[in-house]
């Protein structure tokens, strides 16, 4: 008969020492217990050593002075980049003469009709509405002007977007190529891609549709490649086995197929079209964003407004147009009433120009930048400071600077270069594989041989802060909407316009309320961002599975314990998801917070391109891209797969 004998006694392992994150951050400890004292007694501690820096700004120059020298005479210039901006120019300049010639009322009556085409009489009257808003602010000229440089950077953006997107999908090798590209522009902000092509183009319309062409594909590229890899699969087969080529299968299958996406696609390139096309204005775009642009640099809120409602009526137009489209919500039955306004439109562009009242008339303007300038001054007298116990909206933005910005970016840059670069290392691995960390550790690396390790720990503390207020904001929101459907109903109609408007139009707002200064553009980024984390959020809190739920409910617990111990637990990878895109676009605006007072390295661009110093620009834009890789690596975990390899 056998015997059972005891299990030999083994010291017990406490359970937080067999956990994955545990074994990194020892093993990055004892490589930083190696490494630390050699840098240390190398280039010792404090701000990143001089000897590791590069100074760029001499062959910067001397680039941006040859090409400067060669724009006219070179053969790349003159066979290559010149023809792409007289193509530009050409194009831009037909269409707007095409917008001109049809005059205010056709303009209107066919975005109307396209409107009722794809979406329904609703929208139809809201498009007609919104085009004669523009006109009413007198900002009809300058919206044909935006809405010229639009079409042609859309239309650039599809063919480059789709072309790519084609590409990888029929490609697994491509795919591989462009993955990692298509993930890097996603995250960088929109300033990033100015100074390149002013590099190139110099200061104009050609320079402001290709950078909106660089920013706008990558969604047209990635949602392509989505829906074509994602066809179904039994359909190409029945297809194939028809005798059908590659071609046919690809025209007749995989595109018709892919529709959804490929709408979809359409939709996020033209808002951030749009957003690019007014950010644009920097860099000479015109339209209503040079309206804005000018408008705030000399704080005429009410010019400023003026402006600002047009971006946002045609981004919501815009919007709900191309979502339409993509959703097949459209009222395409009513074949009838369509042509009957098509022959309306035809009519109304025939009489006007026969009439000769193409332009916007004078008289029918209405004139809101005094009355909102008398506001703003208004507030500046009895809002900004002395307001009984709650004190003033230039009170909180000091207050916010004082206790919490100041603090933030003096610890920053008050930490030895190297702990930074720690710090960046164990977030990055611990969330995700040690290629995510080396990344993130070279890009901030980047930063300090760059030369703007200092400016780039400001910008990094309004990130850190503006984050932390987004995140506080969005959590707290979207539990609330997540857990009442009333709730979620009234918010909805609120995010789905806050995510329309571009970037730049949140400045004009915090500046009326804040005036100018670091605390305004932290307060843009966190209104920009905010929409996005409460809507990720709030759609994982809402799909945690029901069993779960039910089961905590069962044994009796709260509602605050079915929250805490059940659901932000399941809804982990959408919280982290939020963090991530919270991160990404309180960036973005925090570097566009440069023009109203933000400072650090949205200011040397905004300076850069301002005084003609490219090479102070260029270095900046390119530690924002660093800056924006190393953010984005630290807060995108890596999928179990991958890190199953680490």
């Amino acid at each position: 008969m056998a015997t059972i004998t005891a299990p030999a006694f083994r010291p017990g392992v406490p359970a937080f020492l067999k956990h994955r994150a545990v074994h990194k951050l020892l093993a990055l400890a004892v490589a930083a217990a190696v490494l630390v004292p050699l840098a240390d007694a190398r280039w010792a501690s404090g701000s990143w050593p001089q000897a590791l820096t590069v100074d760029l700004t001499k062959p910067l120059t001397g680039v941006s002075d040859w090409i400067i020298d060669n724009r006219d005479s070179h053969p790349l210039f003159l066979y290559f980049f010149g023809h792409i901006s007289n193509a530009v120019v050409l194009s831009v300049r037909a269409v707007y003469l095409v917008l001109l010639g049809v005059g205010w009322a056709g303009v209107t009556a066919l975005g109307a009709l396209v409107a009722w085409r794809v979406a329904g009489a609703r929208l139809a009257l809201g498009t007609a509405a919104a085009f004669l808003a523009c006109g009413l602010l007198g900002m009809w000229v300058p919206t044909m002007q935006t809405l010229a440089l639009m079409v042609v950077a859309v239309l650039a953006s599809v063919v480059v977007g789709a072309v790519l997107g084609l590409a990888a999908g029929l490609s697994d090798r491509m795919e591989r190529i462009l993955r990692p590209v298509l993930d890097t522009m996603q995250v960088l902000p929109a300033f990033a891609y100015l100074l390149p092509v002013v590099l190139v183009f110099g200061i104009g319309v050609p320079a402001a549709v290709l950078a909106t062409v660089v920013y706008a594909a990558p969604p047209m590229a990635r949602l392509t490649a989505l829906g074509l890899r994602c066809a179904d699969k039994g359909v190409l087969e029945a297809v194939e086995s028809l005798g059908a080529t590659a071609r046919q299968r690809l025209l007749t299958a995989r595109i018709p197929l892919a529709r959804k996406e490929l709408l979809l696609g359409l939709n996020q390139t033209i808002m951030m079209a749009l957003s690019m096309a007014v950010i644009a204005s920097v860099i000479g775009g015109g339209g209503l964003g040079d309206r804005v642009y000018q408008a705030l640099a000399s704080v005429d809120v009410g010019a400023a407004l003026a402006a600002g409602i047009p971006i946002v009526l045609l981004a919501v137009v815009l919007d709900r147009v191309t979502a339409a489209a993509g959703q097949g919500t459209g009222e395409n039955h009513r074949t009838r009433g369509v042509y009957a306004l098509l022959a309306v439109a035809v009519v109304v562009v025939v009489g006007g120009r026969l009439i000769g009242r193409l332009d916007w008339p004078d008289t029918w303007t209405i004139a809101i930048a005094e009355p909102v300038n008398r506001v703003v001054d208004w507030m500046t007298a009895h809002l900004y400071s002395g307001v009984p116990v709650v004190g003033g909206t230039a009170d909180w933005a000091g207050h916010f600077t004082t206790w919490l910005l100041d603090p933030l970016r003096d610890g920053l840059q008050a930490l030895p270069w190297w702990s930074v670069l720690l710090l960046v290392a164990a977030l990055a691995w611990v969330i995700g594989t040690w290629r995510t960390a080396l990344t993130a550790v070279l890009a901030m690396a980047a930063i300090g041989v760059l030369g703007v390790w200092e400016p780039s720990l400001d910008t990094l503390s309004q990130v850190l802060a503006a984050v932390a207020v987004t995140l506080v904001l969005g959590f707290g929101t979207a539990v609330a909407a997540a857990r009442s459907d009333r709730v979620e109903r009234l918010l909805r109609p609120v995010l789905d316009v806050f995510q329309t408007m571009p970037q730049f139009v949140y400045l004009i707002p915090v500046v009326a309320l804040f005036g100018v200064g670091r605390a305004p553009a932290v307060a843009a980024a966190v209104v920009y961002a905010l929409p996005a984390v409460v809507r990720i959020t709030a759609q994982g809190l809402r799909q945690v599975d029901p069993a779960a739920m039910e089961s905590a409910r069962s044994l009796g617990a709260t509602g605050s314990q079915q929250l805490r111990q059940v659901q932000l637990p399941l809804a982990r990878p959408a919280l982290l998801l939020a963090v991530n895109q919270g991160v990404v676009l309180v960036l973005a605006v925090v570097i566009i917070g440069g023009l109203v007072g933000g400072g650090a390295l949205g200011y040397d661009v905004v300076f850069g391109l301002a005084q003609g110093d490219l090479a102070t620009g260029l270095v900046a834009g390119a530690a924002i891209v660093c800056l924006g890789l190393m953010l984005d690596r630290v807060t995108q975990p890596a999928d179990r797969r991958t890190q199953k390899g680490a």
